[in-house]
């Protein structure tokens, strides 16, 4: 059940190895290395036949019967452990039992393999560190993986078992359901490695979920999440959430596709408010509706990390529009935020315009198919007569017409501080007027690209403008 994979640089005949052991809450405080029986949590020393030299700096493996040097490194994998190993002096006792066998223990074989290890160079040392200790512990971690799949009668993913150091592991599309969670769960908790774990479409549900959580309370490393498409429900986002407020390493969530509705919007309140190291979030094709929206908004406006937010295809409508809009107003570090394919509306489209009024932080801004009608785009254009960080904005697929247009580009020529880089309009029908405003704004905003990608009216004589030109159509 554990192995040890030992480097022995040249010194005396044998060093003690202190082993720190940390158990995990729900689990047995007895493990077995080689062929001895340590139990933690404490210091132990770990006698010479409980040792296997794993891989030698030159020549094949060996068994050893003793080990010479003074200095031991060593990685002690057991399941369910964390595990740290130190390495001290020699080891008195050791060394003096040992000088009892006589002259005998240094002929022979053994002299000649005592010999050859004296010769070792630091170098050998520092390769076999690196390299033996690296690929035992992926050979162990396939090992605890494949008794957790037996365990939970579940079929091992051959990916997993040819993982190695990888620091991204894509499982999409495997149909692990709960109990694959689980067989996962231990080795990813103590694996050191991935960074970014993919279990988009895996059917987990909310018992999935909760597996999974259980997993992200204790590993560290794990930065970026997809669980997009699993259908967790209020229930297991409650238990996602709850394990992200205490590991601020996940940086990075995507939970697109979830049936996420009202009640899941307090668990997302919740988690901007307590978590300020996650950057980035994902809550796209979800059921998020007006009432979430007004749990929302306070939220975003009190949360101080997320830079990017995701939550196109919801719900979003009326005063829970408004009152997002009011969030994203008093928020100042989101600079990415994507509300397309909702229903704001006039009334929302107006709160976000007062919002780019104060906000000096926000750069893309995607609003498309939103109901927005010409009302809504003029008073959203208000806001752009004073912003100066917007660098994108996206509002096409709204029935804004070419009066909306017009009102937007006024706007944008009204702000000579405008930092407007890309305005998308297209799917909009514009007239004559719309056309010759965008080229006469070449001048004053030459970085400036307008596109659109809807014929212009048949009445009149085609353009001349180049298909794709800054400060023209695109």
């Amino acid at each position: 059940m554990a192995a040890v994979s030992v480097v022995v640089s040249p010194g005396k005949e044998h060093a003690k190895v202190v082993v720190h052991l940390q158990t995990r809450p729900g689990f047995p405080d007895d493990r077995r290395v080689g062929g001895g029986t340590v139990t933690g949590p404490r210091d132990h020393l770990l006698s010479v036949d409980q040792i296997r030299l794993v891989k030698e700096a030159r020549g094949p493996p060996t068994s050893l019967g003793r080990v010479p040097g003074s200095e031991l490194c060593a990685l002690v994998c057991v399941p369910d452990w964390v595990v740290r190993v130190n390495m001290k002096g020699p080891c008195k006792e050791v060394q003096k039992n040992e000088d009892q066998e006589g002259e005998a223990a240094a002929t022979g074989p053994q002299a000649e393999t005592l010999e050859a290890k004296k010769s070792w160079t630091a170098n050998s040392h520092s390769a076999l560190e690196t390299e033996g200790t690296h690929g035992l512990g992926e050979r162990v971690m396939a090992d605890l993986y494949l008794e957790s799949c037996r365990a939970n009668s579940v079929v091992p993913v051959s990916r997993l078992l040819r993982q190695g150091s990888a620091s991204e592991l894509n499982l999409q599309h495997r149909g692990l359901g709960p109990q694959g969670i689980r067989a996962l769960a231990s080795t990813l908790t103590s694996n050191l490695y991935i960074k970014r774990l993919d279990l988009r479409d895996n059917e987990l549900g909310g018992a999935g979920a909760e597996a999974l959580a259980d997993v992200l309370r204790k590993n560290s490393v794990i930065s970026d999440v997809d669980l997009s498409e699993n259908q967790i429900g209020a229930a297991g986002l409650q238990a996602i959430c709850t394990a992200l407020t205490l590991n601020p390493t996940v940086q990075k969530m995507q939970l697109q596709g979830n049936r996420l509705e009202e009640k899941a919007a307090q668990h997302l309140a919740a988690l901007l408010l307590r978590h300020t190291g996650l950057k980035s979030l994902d809550l796209s094709y979800n059921q998020l509706n007006d009432l979430a929206g007004e749990t929302l908004g306070p939220a975003v406006a009190e949360n101080t990390g997320l830079t990017e937010l995701n939550l196109s295809w919801n719900h979003l409508r009326g005063l829970g529009a408004i009152a997002f809009a009011r969030g994203l107003e008093a928020n100042i570090f989101l600079k990415v935020l994507d509300i397309s394919h909702n229903g704001f509306g006039d009334s929302g489209a107006c709160a976000v315009g007062e919002a780019l009024r104060v906000n000096n932080v926000l750069e893309e801004l995607n609003m498309r198919n939103n109901r927005i009608s010409t009302s809504g785009a003029l008073k959203l254009g208000l806001g752009l007569q004073v912003n100066q960080t917007l660098r994108v904005l996206i509002i096409s697929k709204n029935p804004i017409c070419s009066d909306g247009c017009v009102g937007l580009l006024k706007s944008v020529r009204s702000n000579k501080s405008s930092g407007l880089e890309l305005l998308d309009v297209s799917g909009i029908q514009v007239s004559r007027e719309c056309d010759e405003l965008a080229s006469s704004m070449s001048e004053a905003f030459p970085g400036l690209c307008i596109k659109h990608c809807t014929s212009r009216r048949k009445d009149w004589p085609q353009a001349t403008i180049p298909a794709v030109i800054c400060t023209k159509w695109l």
